[in-house]
C-alpha cells in the first residue's frame, strides 16, 4: 500500500528559462531531481531538445540552444494553517 507521501518524494519543481522570451516555463515533473539534471546535461551537450514530462504527462521540448537556465527543486510541502513561518 503506497501513500500520498512516498510517491510524491520523487517529484521536483522545474523552471526553465528561454532566450528572447520574457517569461519562464515552471511545472512540476514526476522525475527525480538528479534524473532531470541528467536529461539537461545531455540535450546541451549534444544539442538535442530537451524533453520532460510533467505530473499531468505532458510533454515539455525546449531546444537546447534556448534554454537559459534551468532551476530544479525538490517539491516542498503544503503549509496548511496560519503559522508564521
Amino acid at each position: 500500500m503506497s501513500t500520498k507521501k512516498s510517491e510524491q518524494g520523487h517529484k521536483a519543481e522545474v523552471r526553465i528559462a528561454i532566450t528572447n522570451v520574457s517569461g519562464e516555463v515552471t511545472f512540476e515533473s514526476p522525475t527525480s531531481a538528479a534524473e532531470i539534471r541528467t536529461l539537461v546535461s545531455a540535450a546541451l551537450a549534444s544539442g538535442t531538445p530537451l524533453i520532460l514530462t510533467d505530473v499531468r504527462g505532458k510533454e515539455i521540448i525546449v531546444p537546447a540552444d534556448k534554454i537559459g537556465f534551468v532551476e530544479i527543486g525538490a517539491q516542498s510541502e503544503r503549509r496548511v494553517g496560519f503559522g508564521t513561518l
